[in-house]
């Protein structure tokens, strides 16, 4: 499975961003698709995820009600839309594929890593 992360950017404080992550190469229906962020001298920590085919999400404490993840199944595409963005949002934000039906917020807990995308918050 190849995945291609895009829509980061600058923004200001109280913005939106939507992010996306295109799947290629293999079959994802079933699986666990989910949203990573590591901010510079951190590590990478869970932001979001879903079942892509039942629809089942769970979101970090620090984005819930904010952050909403949602998938294309005809393009078999992964979004993070970010609404109402902090400082402290900013990082380089990573979609993964874990190989299993359930959710799980550890990192090693997926098998798949797309390449990251840049977002920065201004205040």
């Amino acid at each position: 499975v190849q995945l291609q992360a895009c829509g980061g950017g600058l923004v200001q404080a109280g913005g939106s961003l939507r992010l996306s992550c295109a799947a290629s190469g293999g079959a994802i229906v079933g699986y666990a698709m989910g949203w990573f962020r590591q901010a510079p001298g951190k590590e990478r920590e869970f932001v979001a995820a879903m079942i892509w085919s039942g629809g089942m999400t769970d979101y970090a404490d620090a984005v819930k009600g904010r952050f909403t993840i949602s998938r294309d199944n005809a393009k078999n595409t992964l979004y993070l839309e970010m609404n109402s963005l902090k400082p402290e949002d900013t990082a380089v934000y990573y979609c993964a594929v874990r190989t299993a039906w359930n959710i799980v917020t550890r990192v090693n807990g997926y098998d798949y890593w797309g390449q990251g995308t840049q977002v920065t918050v201004s205040s």
